[in-house]
């Protein structure tokens, strides 16, 4: 069975200690690191990434990891998001999705 690694900040430690899944703690200017070296391990099939830690990463080459790797990425939103950002996170999911640029009035 393939293994779920979550990569947070420093802040989310203790809480995701308490659960007993695979955690690695990371900051921004290190995620895309942290990122490329848990993918590869082949034991690993789906990294959940706290959105604070992509800010830094070019979407390009999130999309490179994406689709050189088999197994799944996630972005984890932050919990502490205007509601504005909410809605431009959900755009961005979309994007990512279809590749296109999409424009949701709600």
């Amino acid at each position: 069975m393939k293994r779920i690694v979550f990569v947070t900040p420093a802040d989310a430690e203790l809480g995701f200690g308490l659960t007993g899944v695979s955690h690695l703690v990371a900051r921004a200017e290190d995620a895309e690191s942290t990122i490329r070296s848990v993918i590869s391990e082949p034991d690993t099939g789906l990294v959940i990434i706290d959105e604070q830690l992509i800010k830094g990463i070019n979407e390009r080459v999130l999309k490179e990891i994406e689709k050189s790797w088999n197994g799944i990425l996630v972005v984890l939103p932050s919990p502490e998001r205007p509601e504005m950002e909410i809605e431009d996170y959900a755009v961005r999911l979309i994007r990512r999705a279809i590749g296109y640029h999409v424009r949701l009035t709600l």
